[in-house]
């Protein structure tokens, strides 16, 4: 079967001006290079096409996904995610995941975009900030003739100051927009198929030193066990210029709110990782599996409904969710929720809420089928986290 087979979704239809497109600047780059082979153009127009290059790649990898899409930190003026946002939240779904691996390399590489999407739990995803920030409207309500001016003429009008337009349109504005798609695609294909995971195995996502070289750092695919971190590594040493220039802006001031993943997760993920890697049994602190949920049980005090409620108006303002019959207390965790906390404010614990049709709201009692993957896949660490803020659990009659 073809890897761009629709057999999956044959509701799926052809977005043939996307496609033709894309096809198009294939073709018009391939024939620009052929009559005008990179040796026979200005050396400018060459450093132009690795510039522009680099600076849209770094738009990507700063803006579009580390700050905007996994929010892991804030900007003094903000970029331009909703589908990255889905993306994560429903990886390796065929359904639901726009790029996803497991229906074929090609098509999470390039595939997806000769299709209209049909996005039927976009409404799921928390866009309340990107609604909210002006530099985001922006750029959508005029993404258009931004993208025609940035894209093809900027480049065109610099190439003339050193007398080559044609050498500057072919170089720095089609070539340069191949390798700005194909590089970017290549975290949603090939870091998903090839490379290391040091850190979780719960999705396909992998870690591949010669990606993260070719995509400013996002190579390092696997340590989104961690999607909060602004880092695509731990480590110093991992290849992320991304990391260090968020690191530059946050030492002038530019850039705040750096959020990082804990040591002892990252380090728990290690250990959990290296332990099946070795065969060995995973170690007692991985506190969500089902064999050792007889002694989490056994930790906490039992509550009925009456208690819950007492427990959530005893503080304003408190959240409350119950996620497999532990009661959670996430009112510290609003601020550092990947997802938000808008997300969690919904499924938490409202005593007094009523629906449009005057009954209790009881939209609580689905969090465990949020959080189980109807609407995120959580990662381990995400349920060890979630441990620590366990409080009781609710007694079942």
């Amino acid at each position: 079967m073809s890897q761009l087979s629709t057999a999956q979704d044959p509701q799926n239809t052809i977005w043939w001006s996307n496609g033709i497109f894309f096809v198009s600047v294939h073709l018009a780059a391939l024939v620009g290079v052929y009559y005008h082979p990179w040796y026979s153009v200005h050396r400018a127009s060459l450093f132009l096409c690795f510039l522009l290059w680099q600076s849209a790649c770094f738009g990507i990898t700063i803006g579009y996904h580390r700050m905007y899409s996994h929010r892991a930190f804030r900007a003094s003026l903000p970029w331009w995610c909703l589908r990255h946002r889905l993306h994560h939240r429903f990886t390796d779904d065929p359904v639901h995941d726009p790029y996803c691996a497991t229906r074929g390399l090609l098509w999470s590489h390039m595939g997806w975009i000769f299709f209209k999407p049909k996005y039927e739990r976009m409404g799921l995803i928390d866009r309340d900030d990107l609604d909210n920030d002006p530099v985001v409207w922006i750029q959508h309500e005029y993404y258009v003739p931004f993208a025609i001016a940035t894209g093809l003429l900027f480049p065109v009008a610099l190439g003339m100051i050193w007398g080559d337009p044609l050498g500057s349109f072919i170089y720095a504005s089609l070539v340069t927009r191949i390798m700005i798609w194909h590089c970017t695609f290549l975290i949603n294909s090939l870091a998903h198929w090839d490379g290391i995971q040091p850190y979780s195995d719960e999705n396909t996502s992998r870690t591949n030193l010669i990606l993260a070289l070719l995509t400013c750092g996002e190579g390092n695919h696997n340590f989104h066990a961690f999607p909060h971190d602004f880092r695509s590594g731990p480590d110093m040493s991992d290849w992320d210029p991304t990391k260090w220039i968020i690191l530059a802006l946050h030492k002038f001031g530019l850039v705040t709110g750096l959020r990082t993943a804990r040591d002892a997760d990252v380090m728990d993920a290690i250990v959990y990782m290296h332990s099946k890697g070795q065969h060995l049994p995973p170690p007692k602190y991985d506190v969500y599996s089902s064999d050792d949920q007889e002694s989490i049980r056994s930790l906490y005090e039992n509550w009925d409904e009456a208690k819950l409620h007492e427990y959530v108006q005893a503080k304003k303002g408190r959240c409350v969710i119950v996620v497999k019959g532990y009661i959670v207390d996430v009112t510290g965790y609003l601020g550092e929720h990947p997802g938000g906390a808008a997300i969690l404010r919904k499924y938490s614990v409202k005593p007094q809420a009523k629906t449009e049709a005057g009954e209790p709201d009881e939209t609580w009692k689905k969090a465990t089928w949020a959080f189980e993957g109807g609407l995120n896949k959580h990662t381990r660490a995400a349920k060890r986290h979630m441990r620590e803020l366990v409080v009781a659990r609710l007694h079942s009659n």
